[in-house]
């Protein structure tokens, strides 16, 4: 009964690597921009590990031999993976899933474990997994149900599930720790937020440099980058400027609104959305 519960496994996890249009943020965060020296062939490797856990999911749950194989070598690959990320990295995240951005942890150790455990015990069965269910339907629902669920609670990476609302506790009854008062949090965590955001995602291909300025406006914190707009065969420099709430954090129950502006540095013009375009697009 593990191949179906490993499948289902990748799938998950798999899916939003393939379907996804842009997963630049997602492999920003991981190790792999450090282990590859590129950030573009990182967004190609995770592209590929997603094509390749589907492939993986769908022959477990099909019981195609070779599928085991595959499942137990890629579990492998993940381990391997996940100590040079820890060892080079140990800040970034394993990028395991679109919305994973705590370290890597013991959790996505036990997961990437579970995977190559579970293929690779599959691996052994002579029958297909429905075969067992339908001679032992007893036993084998029970299996299916509590593998399910240690799977499910993996995948979600506990280790952060709780951590989050005792900080959010924390933040409610003493405050934020890093609250200054009237000036808002530290500029730091503003750009911590803004980098893990949808805003960052959509615009980050024409960045070209970091933080070159801030200031504070009404509320909002103004975020300045520099970038590059392609024009044909050439580039114009622009400005890409950010503003998000002064006092709103990671932990922070205030809301997460990020308004992005881009404007030609020479003619000072504001470009509309249908006017940014990625280098290379």
């Amino acid at each position: 009964m593990l191949p179906p519960l490993v499948g289902v496994l990748l799938l998950v996890s798999g899916a939003p690597k393939v379907a996804r249009r842009s997963l630049r943020a997602q492999a920003a965060r991981s190790a792999l921009p450090r282990l590859l020296k590129d950030p573009d062939r990182a967004v190609w490797v995770l592209r590929g590990t997603g094509v390749a856990e589907l492939a993986v999911g769908v022959g477990l749950l099909t019981a195609v031999p070779a599928a085991a194989v595959g499942g137990a070598l890629l579990g492998a690959a993940f381990l391997g993976y996940l100590v040079a990320g820890r060892a080079v990295a140990p800040e970034s995240s394993c990028g395991c899933t679109a919305s994973d951005s705590a370290p890597i942890g013991w959790h996505a150790f036990a997961r990437a474990g579970a995977v190559a455990a579970g293929a690779g015990v599959g691996a052994l069965a002579g029958d297909p997994w429905w075969t067992a269910l339908a001679e032992r339907p007893g036993v084998s629902s029970a299996v299916l149900l509590a593998g399910g669920a240690a799977l499910a609670w993996l995948a979600a990476a506990p280790e952060h599930q709780w951590r989050v609302p005792l900080r959010r506790l924390r933040i409610r009854l003493f405050g934020h720790p890093l609250d200054t008062g009237a000036a808002g949090t530290p500029v730091a965590a503003s750009v911590e937020l803004l980098e893990r955001s949808l805003a960052w995602e959509t615009v980050a291909p024409i960045i070209r440099s970091g933080l070159l300025e801030h200031w504070e406006e009404d509320g909002w914190r103004i975020l300045h980058y520099a970038g590059a707009q392609r024009v044909g065969d050439a580039e114009r420099p622009v400005s890409v400027l950010f503003a998000l709430d002064a006092r709103a954090t990671r932990d922070g129950l205030t809301e997460r609104v990020i308004r992005v502006g881009v404007v030609d540095r020479e003619t000072e013009e504001v470009l509309t959305p249908e006017l940014v375009v990625a280098p290379g697009a």
